[in-house]
Order: C-alpha cells, then sequence, then structure tokens
C-alpha cells in the first residue's frame, strides 16, 4: 500500500451522508464535511492524486470538487468501471497505485480493479466484504479524511503533512 499515487472517492454516500435535499425552487443542495476536504488538500500536500467519480450530476457537486481542486473528475457515469478507466488513463496511474472509497453496490466494479479498495463505515455489506480497510466514520461524516490520513500514514506521508500543517 506504500505506491498509492491516486485516490478515488464516490460522492454521494462518501463525500456527503447520501442524503439528497431540494430546496424550494428545486435546486439540489447537498452537505460536505470539511474534515474531508482537508483529506483532499492533504493528498496534495503529499503528492497523491484526487478523483471523484459519481454516477449522478449535480451543481453542488461541481463547485466543491472545484473548491478542492480535485485533479480528476468524472460525473454522471453510470458504470464505474468506465470511469475509473477514465480517471486512471487521465491521470497517467496503474489500478494496482489507485484506492477507491466507496459505500454502495454502484462502486464495486471500481473497488475491485484497484490495488487498495476502501469503504465508510455506513457502506453496506457487499462493499465492506470487498474494502481492505473499513473507515469508523460513515459518509459524509469525515470519513474520506480517515481514509486519507490511513493511507498516508502507511506510506509514510502524514508526517510531512503535520509539519506543513500541525505546526
Amino acid at each position: 500500500m506504500n505506491d498509492i499515487r491516486l485516490i478515488i472517492f464516490d460522492c454521494d454516500g462518501v463525500l456527503t451522508d447520501g442524503s439528497i435535499v431540494y430546496d424550494d425552487a428545486g435546486r439540489e443542495v447537498k452537505a460536505f464535511h470539511v474534515r474531508d476536504g482537508f483529506g483532499v488538500r492533504a493528498c496534495r500536500e503529499a503528492g497523491v492524486k484526487t478523483a471523484v467519480l459519481t454516477a449522478r450530476s449535480s451543481p453542488a457537486v461541481d463547485r466543491r470538487v472545484a473548491e478542492l481542486k480535485v485533479d480528476h473528475y468524472v460525473h454522471g457515469c453510470d458504470g464505474k468501471a468506465a470511469g475509473l478507466a477514465k480517471i486512471l488513463n487521465d491521470s497517467g496511474v496503474a489500478a494496482e497505485h489507485a484506492a477507491y472509497l466507496g459505500d454502495d453496490v454502484l462502486d464495486l466494479p471500481a473497488m475491485k480493479r484497484v490495488g487498495f479498495p476502501m469503504a465508510v463505515a455506513d457502506a453496506s455489506i457487499d462493499v465492506k466484504a470487498a474494502a481492505r480497510f473499513v473507515t469508523q466514520a460513515p459518509g459524509g461524516r469525515g470519513a474520506a479524511r480517515e481514509a486519507v490520513e490511513h493511507v498516508l500514514r502507511e506510506a509514510g506521508k502524514w508526517e510531512a503533512v503535520l509539519a506543513r500543517f500541525g505546526g
């Protein structure tokens, strides 16, 4: 696992708690956890690329991905295997050097192809069974940050993040 060069996140149920909320004007509203955002920033500081792969399309997700400066973003993708292939091709990272954090069965095709599959605490039973690491935090509540920290600690890169931000 020390050679992970790319971490890919599902969105709904991973970067959010999976809720879909519409305001009175019909606009979709999503809540993102600030610690997960720091996880993406920590990846960048450690030289690990990031990607978001989601089956849905949403202006709220578009905005969050742009704010976080995610390296690769594939949305509106029904087949996660095809989306993963695009991300791997575009990033130049081989599947065995990628990690994927998912929560539901739509994520399994991508999880089965990467070197280090991960699941959030409230993931489906099948996703947890396919994962090599399961977070303690549920999706949308710091799970992405926890997964990033695990990967970076195992790779010996977390100390540099601490030195940069923790004083």
